[in-house]
């Protein structure tokens, strides 16, 4: 079974799946899964659901099928596969199918529902559309790197605003005389970057609120001073914060600008949000997995919160499910063009995985009557 799961694993890196372009994997990922014995569903917006097993706790496994863009090269060196996607989040995903299927053949009693989410890097709408089809489970894992022995326990939430702004312009040689939009801008980004709320822990990353500047445009050709600018920023939300209060304090800080500043036009939009997720850290899922780490890895579990946002959040905070993240890799290399996995760490997760689910399926059913 070893070496099915690693070449598994390499076939999918080798399909280049961005967001937007999970096609041609999920098609893979839907064969492979019917051969191993899942009943495999497309649905309306393409992910991948399969079914495997019967009866109770019922668990959903959901990873995401998407890649950042970008090309790396596949390889295997050392033991080390190389490639865009390896980390985050096919490595998981593929741990996922098959922990999934060797429990089955191997006798455990229960259903286990393993999704290969679309647009996980984008707006999030493989696991939107799960939320909103009503899809019921008992216990949530989410396909992430966190490294073989952590599981990761709450991530920040997010909020993504466009905000526009616009002057009078005129002739470049005169800039004293114009308000130059990208200058002004660049005032109201700041004004957010430096904001701090009472609710926050400065000296916590994730118990504080960060903004992150991703986009910036504007000005125009020839000799003008710039009339229109307009920025995308990313702010991510500690679970002391809510999406509501974090907009109505940013809507609160540009109006205030607007009264200073009125020869500018501002305009601000909410392209995106998450709320904020924290696992219930006594819930029987982390207990599961707490016991499977000790039991394979002979080391206390260590459960970790992340600064980034996922799939988990809007799936937990959904549902009230019990929902953690976990699987193999190293999330520094998220993103990044040196992008690899262990598959020594890949394989050692399909075990973890399949511990921690024997486990929380005894621990279901000693409170179940």
């Amino acid at each position: 079974m070893q070496n099915y799961a690693l070449d598994l694993l390499v076939r999918m890196v080798e399909i280049y799946s961005p967001s937007g372009q999970e096609e041609k994997l999920g098609d893979l990922l839907s064969d492979e899964m019917r051969r191993l014995g899942f009943d495999v569903e497309r649905d309306a917006i393409g992910n991948v659901i399969g079914r495997i097993g019967e009866g109770k706790p019922r668990i959903l496994l959901c990873g995401h099928m998407d890649t950042v863009p970008g090309v790396i090269p596949v390889r295997v060196e050392n033991g080390i596969l190389y490639g865009r996607g390896a980390v985050d989040a096919k490595g998981p995903l593929a741990a996922m199918v098959n922990a999934a299927s060797q429990l089955v053949r191997e006798g455990y009693v229960g259903e286990i529902l393993v999704v290969g989410a679309i647009d996980e890097e984008g707006k999030g709408l493989g696991v939107k559309h799960l939320v909103k089809e009503g899809l019921d489970v008992d216990y949530a894992i989410f396909g992430e790197p966190t490294n073989v022995g952590a599981v990761t326990a709450g991530y920040k939430g997010s909020l993504i605003l466009k905000i526009t702004c616009k002057t009078e312009t005129g002739h470049s040689s005169a800039p004293w005389l114009f308000d130059n939009a990208v200058e002004k801008a660049i005032e109201v980004w700041n004004l957010i970057k430096d904001h701090k709320m009472p609710q926050e822990k400065p000296q916590s990353r994730f118990h504080s609120l960060s903004s992150c500047l991703r986009r910036i445009e504007g000005g125009e050709t020839g000799s003008v001073v710039p009339s229109w600018c307009e920025m995308q920023i990313d702010m991510r939300i500690p679970p002391s914060l809510t999406v509501a209060m974090l907009r109505d304090e940013a809507l609160r800080l540009v109006d205030e600008y607007r009264a200073k500043n009125p020869t500018v036009w501002v305009e601000w939009e909410v392209e995106d949000y998450t709320e904020p997720y924290v696992s219930d850290k006594s819930s029987m899922l982390v207990r599961a997995f707490s016991s499977a780490i000790r039991k394979v890895r002979g080391t206390p579990m260590m459960l970790i919160n992340k600064t980034g946002t996922g799939d988990m959040n809007v799936f937990g905070h959904a549902t009230g499910k019990p929902t953690v993240t976990y699987g193999p890799g190293d999330s520094h290399l998220d993103h990044t063009p040196q992008e690899h996995i262990s598959l020594k760490d890949y394989l050692d997760s399909i075990v973890m995985l399949k511990e921690a689910l024997k486990k929380l399926y005894e621990l279901h059913h000693s409170v179940q009557p």
